[in-house]
């Protein structure tokens, strides 16, 4: 192999890996970002479960779904959303949600990918958070 050659196909790998980089998480904190999409009303106070739910919520969905669960324009969509409702997106959709991730349908963001680490009683507990939040919002 030719040293040009070489230097083409360094330079190329190196280019491949700094996106790859940016793009899957070297760059956290600009690829996900966005201003909320709506403004959420909070409950006067959380149920104890809510409130370990919070927890998780903050520790593994806030990153994309915003802080208490507004959306980030560009990012990922709000739960406090009347598509989220509990007739529409009953509670096992967030588990199958979370432990299999979901093709996009509703929303131009993209497909959601699963999330490791959580167990079924813990993504519970983030639903009964979320449910809190759309209570305080007028979505039953």
């Amino acid at each position: 192999m030719s040293l040009t050659r070489a230097t083409i196909l360094a330079a190329l790998a190196i280019a491949v890996g700094a996106a790859g980089y940016l793009h899957f998480g070297g760059s956290d904190e600009v690829a996900r970002s966005g201003p909320p999409i709506v403004a959420v009303k909070l409950p006067n106070a959380l149920s104890e479960r809510a409130e370990r739910g919070q927890s998780t919520y903050a520790a593994n969905c806030a990153a994309c779904h915003g802080l208490n669960a507004a959306g980030q324009d560009g990012v990922a969509p709000p739960l406090v959303h009347i598509i989220y409702e509990p007739g529409h997106h009953g509670d096992e959709s967030f588990q199958r949600a979370v432990a299999q991730g979901v093709m996009a349908h509703h929303w131009p963001f993209g497909d959601m990918p699963p999330v490791e680490g959580l167990s079924r009683r813990d993504v519970a507990a983030v639903v009964a958070y979320v449910r809190e939040l759309q209570r305080a919002n007028g979505i039953r």
